[in-house]
């Protein structure tokens, strides 16, 4: 059933899983919650909160620049702003690759094709994402090679990354690091910066696989070209 919810542009699968858990998913009129539920979408009527799915939306992809301040999610009841508020002129039912938390900025892909999603976030397709962070404190040669060959976090070793130091304000006492990851982790590259004790004031993710936000300004978006989702999909083949 998740797979299914994901391909209907619903949610990734992971939402999709917590959206089954919790009751909001029916089944020809009658809830689910038992994860891993099997069903023929071309036989039944699913249901999300009362509202039918339809199970062959027009597939969408988009980049959007993504400014501070904003969740990445397309419903969350504590969030003041979501990602969402910044391309309302869509008419899908779309949602983020990935999560950008709500301090940090950039690019952030939106989706309603759950396997496109899958294959840009899950670990196993090694896609890379980068990141510019500005830290306190002079990051050493040292450091930055602890960077790269992988850092022990509360949830395990991270997968080795590629480490550079941008700039050195010795008068500000600040560094700005460019990190990039094939894994996506719950605030990850803030977390693998804290345990080297520089923690990020500010944080950008400046690109995912081939993608650049280019001349997008904080809140612009646009439309992926279908070249650009096709060379996305070779990097995670």
């Amino acid at each position: 059933m998740h797979k299914v919810l994901a391909a209907a542009g619903v949610a990734s699968r992971r939402e999709a899983e917590k959206l089954i858990a919790s009751g909001h998913v029916s089944v020809d009129g009658k809830i689910i919650t038992e994860l891993g539920t099997k069903v023929d979408p071309e036989h039944v009527t699913i249901s999300v909160d009362g509202a039918v799915i339809d199970l062959h939306p027009r597939k969408v992809y988009i980049l959007l620049n993504k400014p501070r301040g904003y969740t990445s999610s397309r419903r969350d009841p504590h969030a003041v702003r979501l990602v969402t508020d910044l391309v309302k002129d869509v008419a899908e039912s779309i949602y983020p690759v990935g999560r950008l938390d709500v301090d940090t900025e950039g690019l952030l892909v939106m989706t309603n094709d759950g396997d496109f999603a899958f294959k840009l976030t899950h670990p196993s397709h090694k896609v890379e994402k980068s990141y510019r962070a500005e830290v306190r404190g002079a990051v050493s040669h040292d450091e930055l090679k602890k960077l790269s060959e992988g850092l022990l976090l509360d949830d395990g070793m991270t997968a080795p990354a590629k480490a550079t130091l941008l700039a050195l304000h010795t008068t500000r006492q600040t560094s700005i690091v460019e990190l990039t990851i094939t894994e996506g982790r719950n605030r990850q590259v803030r977390r693998m910066l804290a345990a080297i004790a520089h923690p990020v004031t500010r944080l950008i993710r400046t690109r995912v696989g081939n993608l650049t936000v280019g001349k997008l300004m904080p809140g612009e978006w646009r439309f992926l070209t279908p070249q650009e989702v096709d060379d996305l999909l070779k990097l995670a083949s």
